[in-house]
This record gives structure tokens, C-alpha cells and sequence, in this order.
């Protein structure tokens, strides 16, 4: 046997075991409805690894029947016909990746129960670890903490007598930057279950431009691999919610407030809904699955930019009686109004009551303080300063930074408003020089930071090795 044909066994060899792999891991997909197995039934399988439901084999019957061909001679008019042969529909197909497979599910009885009951962790245990990266907000800390344990447990549970556990979705309102995604992303890495993150502005009702209102579910499938099992034990998190309040004063179709918030009511109850696999939107080419949105935890945020004004005009108007009368102004300065919300609040604001009633745990995140963003900067364990920190001692220098100079930032992020994502940009403004300049010279051993420096009326400190530190103006 020659070299070359040794080669073609191996690589036929490689493709048989690569088919044979695929077959027990992923279903078979309907080359015409793009339907899996689970969902249109079982497949009939022609040539060149084509599969085709039975519904959409019947179909294309019934409409050649009806169009008076002859289904004997179009199967022989490739032997009848020289120089011709039937259509290869494997170069039509191609390969499909592996983002738009989907994973097969396993025989109920065969599957492993989908979370031990008592390996989910306390909710002292979950906020102890959340402590360890979010500086701060120890009431959401607490309460988030309790409302994924009570979820996990009910999906553990899967109670099938006649007390049924509300699902533990939940709205959560801080200002821009508090801390709201990175509270849910450090909370599902603790977990160790898929995460998707959508943002509501780019949801639209089903049939108009933007995002249909289950991309969302299609997203978290992505993150569980296309395993559908593990997708419906995740984690959805629909930022910026307030977008999609109820426009007031409209008489046009609101296609991204309130007609949203009343497709998206099935998802955060529980329904069967049927996603695009490996795609945001619903077309011809992909795979379509069935995701059930029972046991997925719904965490939607939002700032709501205009809430205080309600929860305010509130309070005034419960100020305004008897002899509380001259404390109208109390509320004007006090950063923390968002903690008096009430359901009746989040309703005037433009959120209809039936999506309300969905998210049963409502919490507030504090907007931060100068001390905050100082603890923020230091304490946790990825903390920023410790990142810069890591980066120069690679370099052999060591990087320090004056109590003053870490006021100073923190002062300058309060002034941007932006929460907690002004304090990078702000370290990248003043370290670029500093990374920069430092790998020049090897005699480079300590860099202080002053506040002088990060207010830019000097230079950082520099030490060298075996020197004392002197404060370089160059930079």
C-alpha cells in the first residue's frame, strides 16, 4: 500500500470517528426546517449526511405529486442522462459549526438530578465569596445572596405536590457604575453557571428591526455550549430595563416599551420557547431548539434616571401634612432616595404591573461614596491597583501608591458621575507614561505615586535600586 493511500485511510479514518462523534454528542438537525430531532421528531437519513424530518419528507412529496412529477424517473435521471448526476447536496450544505449544533439531552432516567440540594451553597457562604470582589452594597450582597439560594433549591427541589415556589427573579435599581453587572457576573462565576447579558434597548417586539425578545434565551444557550440542560439552570441578566418603560404621551405603537415588557412576561415566568442555535435572530439557515425558561433566574437593572423625582414627589406629598410640612426640601440632597422605592414607584415610573409582579425580589445598590471607590481600588482581589501592581513587578519594580493619591482619583471619579467605571480610566491617564518609561531603565526600582501627580502639579516618585526615591518631573 502506497504512502498516499495510507493517508487517505487516516484521514477518512479521522472523519468516520469525527461523524460518529458528533452523532452521540449533538442531535440531528432537519436540512430543511432546521428543526432538531427533539423538536420535529425522528430524522430520515439520505446520502451525503443529509437528514430531513418526516414532516418536511412529506411536504416535498405532496408538492411534487402535485406539480405531476414523476418521483420514479427524477430518482433515475441521473443513470439515464450521460454526463449528468444528481446534485451533491453535501456542496450545498457544507459544514455546519459547532456554535449551531445542539447538544442531545439525556434520557430522564438516564440523567444525572440537575443540582444536589445540599451542595448549593448558604447564603452566607455566597455573600462571604461575593465579598471577596464588591466593595460595599451589603444589602444587596444579602439580599441577591438569599434569592439565588431559595431559586437553586426550588430547581434541586423540583417540588411536584401542590405548593409551588415562586421563581426568585428579581429587579435591581443602583445608579450608573454601583455595581450592578459585576455584581451578577462575579455571582455566576461563584455558581459556575452560564451567564448571558443582554441590554433592553436592543430588544423590539417580534417583527420589527432590533432583537427579538427570546435572543435573549438564545444568548444564554451560547453560553452553556448548546446544551440545553445546563442553559436552563443559568443566569439572564437584562441590563439597562429602565429603557423599556412605558413611553407616555404616545399614540404610536410603542415597540420598544411597553409591547416588550409584555412579550418578555412568559420568558421570566416559565415557558417553552423556541431559539435560533448559534444566531440572534430567527432565518431560513439555522438550527432552531426548545428551551424551557422555568428554572433560569431572570436578574434585570437598571438605573431609572427620573425615579428619585417620583419616589420625591412622593415623600412630599406625605411631608406635606400636618406638621411635617416644612420638610419639603429634605430629600434634595440625600444620594440614597433610591432605598424608599416602592412597587407603586417602579409602576409610575412605566413599568407595567404585570412585569412588576414577575421580579418579586426589588433591591436598591448605593451610589458610591469617595471611601468606596478608595476601598475599591485596593481591596478586592482582582483591585485595580493590584493589576498595575503585578504588570511592574514583572518588570522587577515595585509600585506604590500615597493614601493622598488614592483620594484623589477617587475625587475625580465622583466628578465624573459614571460610578465605579471612571476609576480606570482615570489610572490609564496618569500610568502611561509610567509603563512607558520604566521598562527603559533597568536601574529603575520603586515607583511612588503622589498626589501631586495624579492632580498633575508634579511627577511620581522614582526610586533606584540601593537609591533614595527622588520625584521625577519628566513624566
Amino acid at each position: 500500500m502506497s504512502e498516499n493511500e495510507n493517508k487517505d485511510d487516516l484521514i477518512h479514518t479521522d472523519q468516520n470517528d469525527n461523524t460518529n462523534k458528533d452523532k452521540d454528542e449533538y442531535e440531528d438537525i432537519c436540512y430543511i426546517c432546521r428543526r432538531p430531532e427533539s423538536v420535529a421528531g425522528k430524522m430520515i437519513h439520505i446520502p451525503s449526511n443529509i437528514c430531513i424530518c418526516q414532516d418536511c419528507m412529506q411536504k416535498t412529496f405532496d408538492s411534487m405529486n402535485g406539480s405531476g412529477l414523476n418521483m420514479n424517473d427524477f430518482m433515475n435521471m441521473g443513470g439515464g442522462m450521460p454526463n449528468i448526476g444528481m446534485i451533491n447536496l453535501a456542496d450545498m450544505q457544507g459544514f455546519m459549526p459547532n456554535n449551531q449544533k445542539v447538544k442531545k439531552k439525556k434520557p430522564k432516567e438516564q440523567s444525572e438530578p440537575v443540582l444536589d440540594i445540599h451542595a448549593i451553597p448558604a447564603p452566607h457562604k455566597i455573600k462571604a465569596k461575593l465579598d471577596e470582589y464588591v466593595v460595599g452594597q451589603e444589602h444587596a450582597k444579602k439580599v441577591i445572596s438569599v434569592a439565588v439560594y431559595n431559586h437553586y433549591k426550588r430547581v434541586a427541589a423540583d417540588t411536584k405536590d401542590e405548593i409551588e415556589i415562586e421563581k426568585s427573579n428579581m429587579l435591581m435599581i443602583g445608579p450608573t457604575g454601583c455595581g450592578k453587572t459585576y455584581l451578577v457576573k462575579t455571582l455566576a462565576k461563584l455558581l459556575d453557571v452560564p451567564l448571558a447579558i443582554t441590554d433592553a434597548t436592543s430588544l423590539t417586539e417580534a417583527g420589527y428591526i432590533g432583537d427579538d425578545i427570546e435572543s435573549v434565551v438564545s444568548k444564554l444557550l451560547a453560553a452553556a455550549g448548546n446544551d440545553v440542560d445546563k442553559a436552563e439552570r443559568g443566569i439572564i441578566f437584562i441590563d439597562e430595563i429602565d429603557k423599556i418603560a412605558k413611553k407616555k404621551n404616545t399614540n404610536q405603537r410603542d415597540v420598544s416599551g411597553e409591547s416588550v415588557q409584555q412579550g418578555m412576561l412568559k420568558l421570566l415566568e416559565g415557558a417553552e420557547v423556541e431559539v435560533p442555535v448559534g444566531a440572534s435572530s430567527k432565518n431560513a439557515m439555522v438550527p432552531m431548539t426548545m428551551v424551557n425558561t422555568k428554572n433560569i433566574l431572570f436578574i434585570c437593572g437598571g438605573a431609572f434616571p427620573g425615579l428619585v423625582d417620583v419616589i420625591k414627589e412622593r415623600l412630599n406629598k406625605e411631608a406635606s401634612i400636618g406638621f411635617k410640612a416644612d420638610l419639603k426640601d429634605k430629600y434634595d440632597e440625600d444620594e440614597n432616595l433610591l432605598r424608599q422605592v416602592t412597587v407603586e414607584d417602579i409602576r409610575k415610573f412605566g413599568m407595567i404591573p404585570e412585569f412588576i409582579g414577575r421580579l418579586p425580589v426589588i433591591f436598591t445598590l448605593d451610589a458610591l461614596t469617595e471611601e468606596m471607590l478608595v476601598r475599591i481600588l485596593k481591596e478586592p482581589k482582582n483591585a485595580i491597583l493590584k493589576q498595575y501592581k503585578k504588570l511592574l513587578a514583572l518588570d522587577e519594580v515595585e509600585l506604590s501608591f500615597e493614601d493622598d493619591a488614592l483620594y484623589a482619583i477617587a475625587k475625580k471619579a465622583k466628578e465624573k458621575k459614571v460610578g465605579a467605571r471612571a476609576l480606570r480610566a482615570i489610572i490609564e491617564e496618569f500610568m502611561l507614561d509610567i509603563m512607558y518609561e520604566v521598562p527603559k531603565d533597568d536601574n529603575i526600582g520603586k515607583v511612588t505615586i503622589t498626589r501631586d501627580y495624579v492632580e498633575k502639579n508634579g511627577g511620581p516618585l522614582i526610586a533606584m535600586r540601593g537609591c533614595a526615591e527622588l520625584e521625577d518631573h519628566n513624566m
